[in-house]
């Protein structure tokens, strides 16, 4: 009861409340410490903190992945789970051990037992207990079930050598393949555990390197012997319906699998490089497809205009942004409020990334000529409300696009710009007349993403003195009612994240969007038809309360959401 007895003489536990949580620990099989997290009185850090000085050990915060598999398996996994404890590293003959519970005399014991018997010294460290279930997670995660695999290829290749003529002339066997399905059935269920949006499988010299983007940044996972690239493409192909002997020239396909009792969508392409074919699998969660407006940073004004321009019966409204920026989410996510029984909703997709109930969605194939342009025509005949073209890449798209929102229809679709200013300027080039933008064209949405700071281990700081300066400045160009939710400009606080079990000690967890929304107001509809530069729409615009990126990412910041870095390197370009 030390930790009870702590937590009264730092005045945290009343008298009654320590009387009760060691009646609750007498009845239960509960710990003082699991008790205490489950009452959610301190954080888990704080708590062991407080238990690392009671028993004089360090306290040690270990990320999972810098715990090697080697040193993990000095010990048992019965004896880890058993005892908890788990090796942290290795340095000659002394082993660094972490335990949540060095107190447990059986531990201890059991230990000692070990270290005779495994000739090694050891030094104990205090960990918590999310971080010993973390790392003795790494038993069972990519790298051990990966090796696993290619020890049962490897002792495949040996068997092989003593078959018969006919045996090697016969078709593969479902066991022969059995550890290739369940390598790439690994690296399908870990992407998806650790939040990944792409994978990319790519063979170099001497190795073959697994990647997985996550929150847009790629992260290294494992390394895989080369000899291993060729089955596990060709299994990807088999999935994806590929051509398994084509490797000259890039392919695309797609396939859908149950992983962790979730229906996900996989996008594949393949790609010739020096040491052979890299594969890049486009992770389509439809979970994660789908998300509210407010998920997505979408707010205050910004969403008033959208929701206004989408109860209008027609017109164009327009997301913009490089590849990556979340267009496809933007649009989807306007699809899922129009979508109603009562609406009509065809769209043309290259790819479908998310299949949505209730709406028409079709696939354009350019090979065989079905394009954006020509599958426009043909929606034009399927009596559509809502009209959705995955891109305007083309004049002939571009007017086609334009036609449909003067007919009567709301048109969705994406373009590529850097700003929602230089949309107009980006139609009248595609061979669109000015004269016909104003009265179709009603929003303009230009985005971008940044990483989101991670919610469990986020501190407030004061920001130095550069960036403090950065803020002001573009504060001052602000409209009104953006600077009234923002802070004294004289005592600034913003919000910085150290990593933590839950981040991946990233310090980020997830991704949220930055948004400039231009709503086409009249004033707007005569700069267009007059002097349709981006500059000159651009001061209009923020002369009627339009917030740029940059200044939507400042209030983001002051709100703890993320931090300047990321707003810097998402608005670097513009």
């Amino acid at each position: 009861m030390k930790i009870l007895q702590e937590l009264f003489a730092e005045a945290i536990l009343s008298e009654q409340e320590k009387d009760n949580f060691e009646k609750e620990i007498a009845s239960t099989q509960k710990t003082e410490e699991e008790l205490i997290l489950e009452k959610k009185l301190i954080t888990e850090d704080k708590l062991f903190e407080i238990k690392s000085k009671i028993l004089n050990l360090p306290f040690r915060k270990v990320k999972p992945e810098d715990v090697l598999q080697e040193v993990l398996e000095i010990m048992p996994e019965e004896a880890e789970i058993n005892y908890k404890m788990v090796p942290l590293s290795r340095k000659d003959k002394v082993v660094e051990v972490g335990m949540p519970y060095p107190e447990n005399i059986p531990a201890q014991n059991a230990l000692r037992f070990l270290a005779r018997q495994e000739n090694f010294e050891y030094k104990v460290f205090l960990i918590t207990i999310t971080n010993f279930k973390n790392i003795l997670n790494q038993r069972r995660t990519l790298k051990e079930e990966t090796r696993k695999a290619i020890e049962e290829i490897e002792i495949g290749k040996m068997e092989k050598k003593k078959d018969t003529l006919e045996e090697k002339l016969a078709p593969k066997t479902l066991a022969e393949e059995a550890p290739i399905i369940k390598m790439v059935l690994v690296i399908l269920r870990h992407a998806i555990e650790n939040k990944a949006s792409d994978i990319h499988i790519e063979p170099c010299r001497d190795k073959l390197n697994i990647r997985f983007r996550q929150d847009g940044i790629l992260y290294s996972s494992l390394f895989l012997p080369l000899s291993v690239h060729a089955s596990v493409v060709t299994r990807i192909k088999i999935v994806a319906g590929l051509k398994i002997d084509e490797n000259r020239v890039p392919q695309d396909g797609r396939f859908s699998a149950v992983i962790n009792k979730k229906n996900v969508d996989f996008r594949v392409a393949t790609f010739p490089i020096l040491y052979g074919e890299k594969v890049v699998i486009r992770i389509l969660d439809s979970g994660v497809g789908l998300r509210s407006f407010e998920d997505m940073g979408i707010r205050g004004r910004n969403l008033e205009i959208i929701k206004n321009a989408i109860k209008k019966p027609y017109g164009l409204i327009l997301a913009t942004g490089p590849t990556g920026s979340g267009k496809s989410t933007t649009l989807y996510s306007l699809l899922n409020i129009l979508n109603q029984d009562s609406v009509n909703i065809v769209t043309l997709e290259d790819p479908i990334e998310y299949s949505i109930d209730g709406v028409n969605q079709s696939q354009v194939k350019p090979e065989i000529g079905y394009s954006f342009s020509s599958g426009l025509r043909q929606i034009l005949r399927q009596d559509p409300n809502v009209i959705m073209v995955g891109e305007i890449r083309d004049e002939e798209t571009a007017g086609l696009a334009i036609n449909a929102a003067l007919t009567g229809h709301i048109v969705l679709s994406t373009l590529h710009t850097n700003s929602s200013s230089g949309v107009v300027p980006r139609l009248i080039d595609m061979g669109v007349k000015s004269f016909l933008i104003p009265s179709t064209l009603r929003v303009a949405i230009s985005q971008r993403l940044v990483r989101t700071l991670c919610k469990n281990c986020r501190v407030k700081t004061k920001p130095n003195d550069k960036i403090k300066k950065y803020i002001i400045e573009r504060i001052k160009s602000m409209p009104v009612f953006a600077k009234e939710q923002i802070q004294d400009q004289e005592d600034f606080v913003i919000y910085e994240s150290k990593g933590c079990e839950v981040c991946g000690f990233r310090g980020y967890a997830g991704r949220i969007g930055l948004y400039e929304v231009l709503e086409i107001t009249e004033e707007i509809k005569e700069v267009i038809i007059k002097n349709p530069t981006d500059t000159q729409i651009l001061k209009i615009a923020q002369k009627q309360g339009m917030l740029t990126m940059e200044q939507e990412g400042i209030v983001k910041v002051l709100k703890g959401e993320t931090t300047i870095e990321e707003i810097e390197r998402a608005t670097a370009e513009k």
